[in-house]
């Protein structure tokens, strides 16, 4: 029977626009069920839970339509399984996939189950991840490559170089990891990524989110700029002609494409507080909260946090990056007080205005102004942590190694 311990680190594709109907035997599994619809994943799933198993079922299908999953509790002790299955095989829909909630670790009967068209065998007690994966699993193309895993960069405040720190952060995963990768500038009117990347496309995200009808794959590759043989670029316009007030499902589809066809989408996420904003926060696979050492950042990165652990409960907590510790003359709060106010720890970057500020001038990344810096080490530190990767392989950097790297950028372009 399939084994379901290691659903809580890999990638779950989000469950698509069906409908699920879950007939529980059982208050545990019902309320497990139930937790699974809240879950970032279900969000475009219509899930409803009703009481009383097989019986329930059969009765409810016999003047109704079924849904494209139905999730049965079989519970061994309370009649025979198979009898139950064979006798809402008559009511129900050829095309719907069937999921058993069990309680036997039998093998043999999981064979008959599988026989008589039974889509996935779960074990109870279940939690509800398993249930998720479960349904996402089932629409999963045969064959098909890992579904891309989106890191979502947001700063608690304007001002603490959480733009800056997500470029570099994707141009460390391309690099560092050999991780075909988008960075996708989601600040419309405000963008920087085309200004650090050094890149001026005529086209970007805007007409994505503008035009929803067009959207398709070859559509949203047309609109990709190449940064490196691993690194491609969703630009923002930074035009001020048109307003940012997007639906709360404006980007839905262009990040759909996207993690369809890579592996690591970084989205910039500017500093707003709207639908569509927040919908992309608590849907992202992994989420990076940068502030910098100060009172309105913890504030603002308290409630962030408190927010994200209520919406996404089976998911891990997000990581934090403060950013230009040790700015001379200016009160800080200590890293270990910040990090022990929101119960995380932190990846702390050190205050280099002179590295940063050359970068930013010169259209580069951090390590191609600066091989040999503590922070492009932190950095990729972080995106192997994100992608699952425990060992980095760190090469020693000699001095034309900015030059070249940047010679390779603009043939690449």
């Amino acid at each position: 029977m399939p084994d379901r311990t290691d659903t809580a680190e890999r990638v779950i594709a989000p469950v698509p626009r069906i409908t699920i109907q879950a007939f529980c035997e059982t208050p545990d599994v019902a309320a497990v069920i139930e937790a699974a619809a809240e879950d970032r994943r279900m969000l475009k799933a219509h899930l409803k839970v009703q009481m009383g198993g097989a019986p329930a079922a059969a009765e409810a299908f016999r003047t109704a339509p079924t849904p494209n999953v139905l999730v049965l509790e079989l519970h061994g002790g309370r009649g025979n399984p198979l009898s139950q299955l064979d006798a809402l095989a008559e009511v129900c829909d050829p095309g719907t996939k069937v999921v058993v909630v069990g309680h036997v670790n039998d093998v043999l009967l999981y064979r008959d189950f599988i026989r008589r068209g039974v889509s996935e065998y779960l074990i109870a007690p279940i939690d509800p991840v398993a249930m998720i994966t479960a349904v996402s699993d089932l629409y999963a193309e045969p064959g098909a490559e890992p579904v891309g895993r989106t890191v979502a960069v947001v700063g608690v405040k304007g001002g603490v170089g959480a733009s800056t720190l997500a470029h570099n952060l994707a141009w460390s995963v391309a690099r560092d990891h050999a991780t075909s990768t988008v960075i996708a500038d989601l600040d419309i009117a405000f963008g920087t990524a085309g200004l650090n990347f050094n890149q001026d496309p005529p086209q970007g995200v805007a007409e994505a989110v503008f035009a929803p009808e067009r959207i398709d794959a070859n559509f949203v590759d047309r609109l990709l700029s190449k940064c490196t043989d691993n690194l491609s670029l969703l630009a923002a316009p930074a035009t001020l002609d048109r307003t940012a007030d997007f639906g709360e499902s404006a980007f839905d589809g262009v990040i759909d494409i996207l993690r369809a066809t890579v592996p690591c989408i970084v989205l910039d996420v500017p500093h707003v507080w709207t639908a569509w904003n927040r919908r992309l926060l608590i849907g992202a696979d992994e989420i990076v909260v940068v502030a910098v050492p100060e009172l309105a950042s913890l504030r603002n990165a308290r409630n962030l946090f408190d927010l994200l652990r209520q919406t996404r409960p089976n998911d891990r907590a997000p990581r934090l990056v403060l950013n230009q510790v040790g700015m001379p003359k200016r009160p800080e709060i200590a890293v270990a007080e910040f990090c022990k106010a929101l119960d995380v720890t932190a990846a702390s970057v050190p205050f280099e205005p002179q590295l940063f500020g050359a970068a930013a001038n010169n259209g580069q990344m951090l390590s191609e102004v600066q091989a040999g810096n503590k922070i492009n080490e932190i950095l990729s530190d972080l995106a192997a942590a994100i992608l699952g990767r425990t060992e980095v392989k760190r090469s020693r950097g000699g001095m034309l190694e900015p030059l070249l790297a940047k010679l390779t950028r603009r043939k690449a372009s």
